[in-house]
C-alpha cells in the first residue's frame, strides 16, 4: 500500500519531487479557496515541513497551519484542503472490486469483538463479516471510545452501504446518508445508554447527560471516520485537484448575503464581531492622523531659527476631529433583508466612532428604528423588532424607492447637515415605480457625503426594473457590496 502518511517514516533532510507537488498543488488550492498565502509564507511552509515526518499526520497539519493560515475563519477551508491533499492513498481506497477486496489489516486486527478476533469474525480485511456481525463491532467500537476499532468499522460500512461507482458524478454527502441511513446510529446510541443504565442502576440526571454527551461525542467521531473514508476513495477515484474543487467553499468574508445558506449565515455572524473592532480602530486612527490642523505660524518661525530664518519645517496645530453622524436607510424587502441585517449589524457595532447614529427601514414605506438599538445588549433582538414591528408598508408591500425616499425627506430631511453621512442599502429594483431620484440630489447638497450600497452584483444594475444608475448620478458613490470582505473595504474608506 502506498501510504502518504506512513507513521513509520523518518523526516527527510530534503523534500523530494513528490512531496514538492504535493505541496505546490495544496498551496494553489488554499489560494483558489480565497487564502492569502504569500510567496514568504509558502516558503516559510517548506521551511517547516522539512523538520517533520509528513507520517507525524496532526504535528504536519499544525506545522502547515501555523505558517499559512492568518485567521481563524480560515481554518475549516484549509483543513478541507488539507485532508484532500494529505489523505491516504493507495489501490485499496479504489472504488469497485478490486479496491474493495483488498481491506487494511491494520484496521481490522483490532475489531475483536465479543466473540473474538477480526480474523476470527471472518478475515483480516473483514469483508466476510455478516451485516449482525459489522453491527456489534460498532457497537463494541462505541462502547470503548477504540478509535481503530472505528476506523474499521467506518471502512467496511462505507464498502457495504454507500454504494460508490468509478466515476459517478456523485457528491459525498449522498454516500454518507447511505452510510449512515443502514448503520442506524440513534438506534446504537439509545442501545448503549440503556446498558449503561442497567449496569449503573439509579444515576442522577446529571449523570445521564455526562454518559449521554459522552457516547454522542463517540458517534461523532465514527461519522467523522466515515466522511474522511469516503473522502478517500473520492480522491482515489477522481483525483486531488477535481475532489479540492469540488469541496471548495467561499470563506466566511467572501459568502454572498443574499444566498447564504443557514450554516453560512452562522459563520457570518461569528465573522462579523471581529471585524468591528478591527474597523473601529482603524477609523479612529484615522481620524486622529488622517489630517493636519491649520499652520502654527509661531511654532513655524521658532523652529525656522535652526534654518537661518528659512521656514523649511512648517508646524502645524494638531486637530480636533469631529465625531461624523451617520443615517443609515436600509431596504429590508425579502430580496435583500439579509444584507441590510448585517449592515446594521455592523454599523451599531463601530456606532462609538460617530457621535449620532440614526436608522430608518422601508419597503414601500418608511419608519425611523434607532430606539430600537437604543440601550439593547442583543443586537439580534433589535433587528428582529425591526422586522416584526416597524411600520415600512404603505401600500402593498412591494418595493418603492420613490416613495419612501418621499417620506423620509418630508420627516428627516431637516436633520441633515454637513457632518452628516448618509448610506442607503438596497438594490433600487422599483417595480417601475418613480424614482423621486432629486431627493438623493438634495441629500446630497446638504450632507457630508452619500453613499449607495448594492448588495446585487454590477453586471445586474439598471437591468429590469433596477433604477440604481439614476440614484447613482447624484450619489458620491455607488458601491457593489455582495459580502463582509467588501462590506469592509467601504467602512474602512467611510470616514
Amino acid at each position: 500500500m502506498t501510504v502518504i502518511d506512513d507513521p513509520g517514516a523518518s523526516p527527510p533532510p530534503e523534500l523530494g519531487d513528490p512531496i514538492l507537488e504535493l505541496l505546490n498543488g495544496f498551496i494553489i488550492e488554499l489560494r483558489n479557496a480565497g487564502l492569502p498565502v504569500s510567496l514568504t509564507e509558502n516558503l516559510d511552509a517548506m521551511e517547516a515541513v522539512r523538520h517533520i515526518s509528513i507520517g507525524e499526520r496532526d504535528t504536519f497539519k499544525y506545522a502547515l497551519a501555523a505558517t499559512l493560515v492568518k485567521h481563524s475563519n480560515h481554518w475549516k477551508a484549509f483543513e478541507t484542503v488539507f485532508e484532500v491533499y494529505f489523505s491516504l492513498r493507495g489501490q485499496e481506497y479504489a472504488i469497485g472490486e478490486d479496491g474493495d477486496e483488498l481491506g487494511d489489516p491494520d484496521d481490522m486486527d483490532n475489531m475483536d469483538g465479543a466473540e473474538g478476533s477480526g480474523d476470527q469474525q471472518g478475515g483480516g480485511g473483514g469483508e466476510n463479516l455478516t451485516p449482525e456481525e459489522l453491527a456489534e463491532m460498532l457497537y463494541q467500537a462505541l462502547m470503548r471510545g477504540d478509535q481503530q476499532m472505528m476506523r474499521g468499522v467506518a471502512r467496511q460500512a462505507v464498502r457495504r452501504y454507500a454504494g460508490m461507482e468509478p466515476g459517478r458524478p456523485v457528491g459525498g454527502t449522498y454516500y454518507l446518508y447511505r452510510t449512515l441511513r443502514n448503520l442506524d446510529l440513534e438506534g446504537v446510541l439509545e442501545r448503549l445508554l440503556e446498558q449503561q443504565q442497567n449496569e449503573d442502576g439509579e444515576s442522577s440526571e446529571f449523570d445521564q447527560r455526562l454518559q449521554r454527551d459522552e457516547y454522542q461525542t463517540r458517534v461523532d467521531q465514527l461519522q467523522k471516520e466515515i466522511e474522511a473514508e469516503i473522502r478517500r476513495r473520492l480522491v482515489a477515484d477522481r483525483g486531488v485537484e477535481a475532489m479540492a474543487k469540488t469541496l471548495r467553499k467561499p470563506l466566511p468574508e467572501d459568502v454572498d448575503f443574499m444566498h447564504a445558506s443557514r450554516e453560512e449565515m452562522a459563520s457570518l455572524r461569528k465573522a462579523i464581531y471581529p471585524l468591528t473592532r478591527k474597523l473601529a480602530s482603524r477609523l479612529q486612527r484615522k481620524r486622529r492622523h488622517g489630517r493636519k490642523g491649520p499652520l502654527d505660524f509661531r511654532r513655524t518661525v521658532r523652529a525656522s531659527l535652526s534654518y537661518g530664518g528659512v521656514p523649511a519645517e512648517p508646524k502645524f496645530r494638531n486637530p480636533k476631529p469631529h465625531k461624523p453622524e451617520i443615517f443609515v436607510i436600509a431596504d429590508i424587502s425579502g430580496s435583500v433583508a439579509a444584507f441590510a441585517r448585517f449592515t446594521l449589524h455592523l454599523v451599531y457595532a463601530i456606532s462609538g466612532q460617530f457621535s449620532k447614529v440614526r436608522s430608518f427601514v422601508f419597503i414601500d414605506g418608511l419608519d425611523e428604528v434607532t430606539q430600537y438599538f437604543e440601550g439593547v445588549e442583543d443586537i439580534n433582538e433589535a433587528v428582529h423588532r425591526v422586522n416584526t414591528e416597524a411600520d415600512v408598508v404603505w401600500v402593498d408591500g412591494h418595493s418603492d424607492y420613490g416613495h419612501a425616499l418621499g417620506v423620509f425627506w418630508e420627516k428627516y430631511g431637516k436633520d441633515i447637515g454637513p457632518r452628516t453621512s448618509i448610506m442607503i442599502l438596497g438594490d433600487a429594483r422599483n417595480n417601475y415605480h418613480a424614482s423621486e431620484s432629486w431627493i438623493i440630489k438634495e441629500m446630497k447638497e446638504k450632507a457630508r457625503q452619500v453613499h449607495w450600497l448594492n448588495p446585487e452584483p454590477q453586471s445586474y444594475w439598471d437591468t429590469g426594473d433596477s433604477i440604481v444608475g439614476e440614484y447613482a448620478q447624484y450619489a458620491d458613490g455607488c458601491f457593489e457590496v455582495r459580502n463582509l470582505r467588501q462590506l469592509e473595504g467601504f467602512v474602512e474608506n467611510l470616514a
